[in-house]
């Protein structure tokens, strides 16, 4: 499977994954998840927000043991984050049948949709639609670099747009669900440990600072006579830099867009997007307010225009202790060890689900901690380690 998956979008310059919300690389990586649903004769399906279902038992039975994660990807990211889920979820089913287990409650493996937010800067929206977190009318207004709106995207990719939106009766099928990940840092290569479960999701968001000035001649416009919004933007990132450290978060300007984009020109506009991370909300309020605060500062003394705009934001999410004892009971069975039991400050398709169904994680142990980036690894015996975890989780809840 990971063979059959590895070359689809991948650049062949930066060695990076570029597998963007419905494009060609997008419907390849949505052909190979339906042919290993069919290859195992289950039931597939795509809902009515563009997420792939495969189905083993009747969907409609109601207390649906679910697993999976996403296939897309960030611009250049790495081969694990997100498609390793989905993977395992295939090869912990055939072990399960090795095992010859009897399943008592449905079981599912799905792909969700746009998860990374590459193309219109918004993450996890295929399960943010379907959890009523994104509405039907804002996701219409999602446009990526070139103007192309979600809806144009989704209908140039042979699927009717029309039907987005909240689907309460879809997840009231589900029971649970958990979903396998690389880890994304280093906390288990330091314990030593193969696998982990994640305790919760620290908050993050996402906002958008728009730096106005006015564009001029770069070679015949005095120093003093320019209103250059970049260099109010570029003390801005540094702020970002040092409030985060003060206050241990995290805050990146990853991305950044400047018009009219000439080496000879003086900017217009710069436009920068701030992520920032925190593990309580307190401290993210105090980064983010401090890095906004100092942003005006900067663009008043330099004559610029600013607007700030918080595009996107998700709370912290504490898993369900429930289901994640449940979890750490069957694992420490099943090996005789505790399971470790960590945070992370990555946003993932279940902990946008954690509020409508009981979700969990597992996550797999990263050497180097490298993520969105080619240089992101699991080793192959962590891996089949994932999958024996993933297995031994799926037995416990679904095969009573």
């Amino acid at each position: 499977m990971w063979n059959d998956l590895r070359p689809i979008g991948r650049d062949p310059e930066s060695n990076g994954y570029r597998r963007f919300a419905w494009t060609g690389a997008d419907a390849d990586c949505r052909t190979w998840f339906q042919e290993q649903a069919e290859t195992r004769g289950l039931t597939y399906e795509t809902d009515r927000n563009g997420n792939q279902w495969a189905w083993l038992g009747d969907p409609t039975a109601g207390d649906a043991v679910v697993t999976g994660s996403h296939l897309d990807s960030v611009p250049d990211g790495g081969a694990f984050d997100g498609p390793l889920g989905v993977v395992s979820s295939f090869a912990a089913l055939d072990e399960l049948r090795a095992r010859g287990a009897e399943f008592t409650k449905p079981l599912a493996i799905t792909n969700f949709g746009d998860e990374e937010g590459a193309r219109f800067g918004l993450a996890c929206v295929g399960s943010r639609l379907t959890a009523g977190k994104l509405t039907r009318e804002a996701a219409y207004e999602l446009r990526d670099a070139d103007g192309v709106s979600l809806p144009e995207a989704m209908e140039a990719a042979g699927y009717d747009p029309s039907a987005i939106g909240a689907d309460p009766e879809r997840l009231a099928r589900v029971g649970a669900f958990v979903e396998l990940h690389v880890e994304q840092g280093r906390a288990l290569d330091l314990s030593g440990d193969p696998v982990g479960i994640a305790s919760a999701i620290w908050p993050h968001g996402r906002w958008r600072f728009d730096f106005r000035g006015e564009a001029n001649h770069a070679g015949t416009t005095r120093l003093v006579d320019r209103r250059d919004p970049m260099l109010s933007y570029a003390e801005t990132v540094l702020a970002a830099r040092r409030e985060a450290e003060l206050a241990g978060a995290v805050a990146t300007f990853g991305k950044i867009a400047v018009e009219p984009n000439g080496v000879n020109a003086i900017p217009s506009l710069v436009r920068g997007w701030l992520d920032s991370r925190a593990a309580d909300q307190d401290t993210l309020d105090t980064v983010v307010t401090a890095i906004e605060k100092a942003a005006h500062d900067y663009a008043d003394r330099h004559g610029i225009d600013l607007d700030v705009v918080r595009e996107s934001f998700t709370p912290v999410v504490e898993f369900q202790h429930a289901l994640r004892d449940e979890l750490g009971a069957v694992l420490r069975e099943r090996t005789g060890r505790d399971i470790p039991v960590l945070g992370t400050g990555a946003g993932h398709d279940a902990g946008i689900l954690s509020e409508s169904v009981p979700t969990a994680m597992l996550f797999v142990r990263n050497p180097t901690g490298v993520s969105h980036s080619p240089a992101e690894h699991a080793a192959e015996d962590d891996c089949l380690a994932g999958v024996r975890a993933l297995a031994d989780v799926l037995e416990g809840l679904a095969c009573r």
